[in-house]
């Protein structure tokens, strides 16, 4: 298999998945961006990091982006004698914004990019199928390689999912704390079952929220009740969860952003809302476009790690 003689580029965008009530289906992906360029090398693997990660982050093939790398050539027959790899980062790591998925469908893509007739051999559904393979479940990869609001479910052939318009009404914001969460650890913290009571009533609002996100914000607060996952998560984040129950009293329909720490808010809170100092929030557009991939290295606005999408 031929490789591509030049670089190529992705930016993917961060997600918020669960939603709520759409645990391990629903996701949304919001304006804030990784820019990542990669380009096949004589020899060896080198990757830099800027911004959000840097000075964490492996610099060799245990980096998660080059580790999706791999696996893409695998899937399409042939590995580079090296790689080079360059990642911008504003998507802050374990808070439950999606950026391990991030960096898979940025891994996958570039890795198609770089591989002749790529595109051809590995089309949208199968990129969806790899990186969900490679993450474990499909509610982040699925917005972060679609864009908008997405419904992800798993069938014995792989991952698919589907992408809907979010009503203009819909603004969310973000409050993103210092402290970071694990995902492994929140799910260690859910029960083998729940009460079928309790089943019964989060499938009905993930129905509601589909219909309140696309057609109708005025119902997203009823839409947003929750008794798969958070509750149970709660002991483990005693801020997120004393935010989540504050805005809510308040009238805004607030969740635990996938996994946490960060909360999720749906609808926009008070001006005089009193947060506190311990969060930064940021107004976040809907990302409708998903992943987005070209040919070239990244320009110097790309490699700013604050550019891209985030208002304070």
């Amino acid at each position: 298999m031929n490789f591509s003689a030049g670089p190529v580029r992705v930016r993917v965008p961060a997600t918020s998945a669960n939603l709520g009530p759409g645990f391990d289906a629903l996701g949304l992906a919001l304006g804030l961006y990784d820019d990542l360029a990669a380009e096949v090398a004589p020899a060896g693997v080198r990757v830099t990091v800027s911004g959000q990660g840097a000075g964490e982050l492996p610099d060799d093939d245990r980096h998660l982006v080059v580790r999706a790398m791999r696996a893409t050539f695998d899937v399409l027959g042939a590995q580079p004698s090296g790689l080079i790899v360059e990642c911008v980062n504003r998507i802050p790591q374990a808070r439950g914004l999606g950026s391990s998925s991030a960096a898979i469908v940025a891994g996958v893509l570039l890795a198609r990019a770089l591989s002749a007739d790529g595109e051809r051999r590995m089309d949208k559904p199968a990129v969806l199928r790899l990186a969900a393979e490679i993450e474990g479940h499909p509610d982040n990869v699925a917005p972060c390689l679609l864009g908008g609001f997405t419904l992800a479910w798993s069938e014995p052939t792989g991952a698919r999912a589907v992408s809907l318009a979010v009503a203009d009404e819909v603004r969310p914001t973000v409050f993103v704390p210092a402290e970071r969460g694990l995902t492994a650890t929140a799910r260690a913290a859910l029960p083998a079952t729940v009460p079928h009571g309790d089943a019964a009533l989060t499938a009905g609002r993930a129905a509601l929220l589909v219909h309140a996100l696309t057609a109708d914000p005025s119902l997203l607060v009823p839409a947003t009740v929750d008794r798969l996952h958070q509750d149970y998560r709660a002991p483990g984040m005693p801020g997120t969860s004393a935010l989540v129950n504050a805005l809510r009293a308040a009238g805004v329909a607030a969740v635990v952003s996938g996994a946490g720490p960060t909360v999720l808010a749906l609808s926009e809170p008070p001006p005089s809302f009193p947060v506190g100092t311990d969060w930064q929030i940021w107004q976040l557009p809907i990302d409708v476009s998903g992943a987005r991939v070209a040919r070239g290295r990244l320009g110097h606005a790309e490699r700013d790690p604050v550019a891209a999408g985030r208002k304070s």
